[in-house]
């Protein structure tokens, strides 16, 4: 097992590009089943998630390429299996964005539970109903089954959250479906968007995309197509956080300025100051970070909610960020009751933070921190530990670092080119 030791307390500087959104890359590589033509996906982020993905994919019979770093080529001209092997179905939570394409394709799967995050319970039921709804019998047991023996019809759809996954798979099951779906109440990320314009490339027949309302009417075949995948903006949000309680300037470069506005009016009532420069984001160095309270002295809430309001994968980022900011911030998690619980390993390294309960936090700032060894317990909440550990007095390390590497492609590279004392260790 690998774990990272940091030296911090040192300013980094200079120009850091984000890889390919991780969210936009998974479902686009579930798509390409949907069709028996090659499709080539660029700027696709070299983490574990994905290539746990690609395996999937060689696993039920298609050919997978890397002609060079960031491109993938996918070919399924036949499926050997619609089996997801149980030992990689359980390592990825997208692993259930398969469901979808299996059934327009082949008119059944079985998958085992997906794996991913343990962040709380992650809910199956809305991928499941739109399914069922579209003409699928659902079997439950060990594993998943789905069966449309005869194919997928398009339906009425209204979902019961605004799952970004669920959206998803059932995007790419509609785009195959006899007739015409509408999905009301879906998400509409900018990740979402992405997969959709892969869709649409390969000749699906998209409307609403950008909106909570999509139609999609159903057509006979998709064919290949070439897509680029857009900047992941997880990662920029990250980058923003560190550059803030580093008091570092750093140039965030290619980052889609049109997708953070609120993630950038949340940082901003933390009190960081970026300026978007072109397609570019700018933090900055020197930055005394103080709370914006609300009118009449209230101590302010970040919450998170569905796009465009600030994304719960940016909660644990937003909270490290607090710790080095002068004043009180209540955090109001809606989405999943197990994120927060990381907030032990801030407070362990120094920081002021109330658990109130498994959904809110309060933090009291500005603490300073102090070097120490903690475990990253997901993706998210693993990334906030690395961004404490550099703004901390002393040495940290890390453990459980593949949580790290399943959501940020070459982190310690990016770092470390950034200045940051980080190493790489095998745990002894």
């Amino acid at each position: 097992m690998s774990l990272f030791r940091i030296e911090g307390g040192a300013p980094l500087h200079g120009r850091v590009r984000v890889s390919g959104n991780k969210n936009e890359a998974l479902p686009a590589v579930a798509a390409a089943l949907l069709t028996d033509e090659p499709v080539t996906l660029h700027n696709v982020p070299a983490i574990v998630d994905v290539q746990v993905m690609l395996d999937i994919l060689v696993a039920l019979g298609a050919d997978v390429a890397t002609p060079q770093p960031g491109t993938v080529r996918i070919c399924c001209k036949e499926l050997r299996t619609t089996a997801i092997p149980v030992r990689l179905g359980e390592r990825v939570r997208a692993s259930i964005l398969f469901a979808g394409p299996l059934l327009a394709r082949a008119g059944r799967c079985e998958l085992p539970p997906p794996g991913g995050d343990v962040i709380g319970r992650r809910r199956l039921d809305t991928h499941m109903d739109g399914l069922v709804a579209m003409g699928a019998l659902l079997t439950l047991g060990a594993e998943l089954r789905l069966d449309a023996p005869q194919g997928l019809r398009g339906a009425d759809l209204f979902l019961d959250e605004a799952s970004v996954t669920a959206t998803e798979n059932l995007l790419m099951a509609a785009s195959l479906a006899r007739g015409t779906t509408t999905i009301q109440n879906g998400a509409c990320e900018p990740h979402v968007q992405g997969l959709a314009a892969l869709l649409q490339a390969m000749g699906a027949d998209i409307g609403g995309v950008g909106t909570h309302q999509l139609t999609i009417a159903g057509v006979d075949r998709l064919h290949g197509a070439e897509h680029t995948v857009g900047p992941d903006y997880m990662e920029t949000g990250s980058f923003i956080g560190l550059a803030a309680v580093t008091g570092s300037e750093l140039r965030i470069e290619d980052a889609a300025p049109q997708h953070l506005r609120m993630i950038r009016a949340t940082f901003a009532r933390l009190g960081v100051h970026t300026v978007v420069d072109g397609a570019d984001i700018l933090v900055p160095g020197g930055q005394t970070l103080e709370v914006k309270r609300d009118l009449g002295a209230g101590i302010p809430k970040v919450d998170d909610a569905p796009w465009p309001q600030f994304p719960t994968d940016l909660m644990s980022i937003a909270i490290t960020t607090a710790t080095q900011a002068r004043g009180t911030v209540l955090f109001f998690e809606k989405m999943f009751e197990g994120r927060m619980f990381f907030v032990d390993s801030l407070i362990q390294l120094g920081a002021q933070i109330i658990l109130c309960d498994p959904h809110r936090v309060v933090v009291v700032g500005p603490s300073q921190l102090y070097g120490g060894r903690v475990s990253s317990p997901d993706v998210r909440a693993g990334m906030a530990l690395l961004i404490a550990a550099l703004c901390a007095k002393g040495t940290s390390r890390i453990a459980n670092i593949r949580q790290i590497d399943r959501g940020y492609d070459r982190i310690e590279q990016k770092l470390l080119q950034l200045g940051a004392r980080i190493v790489r260790e095998e745990e002894g």
